[in-house]
């Protein structure tokens, strides 16, 4: 049987205590799927890298037709690969400006919806749920206190692009 001291607000105070987790969780899926996605950029930029600075190294004299078509061709590809890893961080720059908003609009609303006595009561949990959220954040490489902003760097240890 249910707990007749419970009320309607402290089971929609749960409620939204548990969708707030849930949130954390999918923007943490998709901070991962972001990174993998950088990751295997980075990997394919780096070989095309590798087999560049071969047909680099090679003097102009000694090239052939084939070699040069093969230079502008792993070109045009790292530059194609950049562009698309240019895009990969535009829209992870847009993913932290709307989760910016909706964490914004979801605090008015909690501020609206609840007396502050029951804020007061719950503030120090949804800290230890945001500040622990934060820190899963912080502990990756490729992660700062504000989201996903050195992806810019490219991949850090893995690849420099030119």
């Amino acid at each position: 049987m249910a707990d007749s001291s419970v009320t309607v607000d402290d089971i929609e105070g749960e409620l939204f205590k548990i969708e707030r987790i849930r949130d954390i969780l999918v923007r943490r899926e998709s901070e991962l799927r972001y990174m993998m996605d950088d990751i295997q950029l980075c990997k394919e930029i780096t070989r095309l890298k590798k087999d560049l600075q071969k047909l680099i190294t090679i003097p102009d004299k000694d090239k052939t037709s084939e070699d040069r078509q093969k230079e502008e061709e792993l070109l045009q590809q790292i530059h194609k690969l950049v562009e698309t890893r240019d895009f990969l961080v535009d829209d992870v720059e847009f993913e932290r400006l709307r989760e910016r908003e909706e964490d914004k609009e979801m605090a008015d609303f909690l501020k609206a919806k609840f007396p502050k006595s029951y804020r007061k009561r719950n503030a120090a949990e949804d800290q230890r749920v945001t500040s622990s959220a934060l820190h899963q954040q912080g502990s990756s490489p490729f992660l700062t206190k504000t989201g996903l902003t050195l992806f810019k760097e490219c991949c850090g240890f893995t690849c420099s692009v030119m």
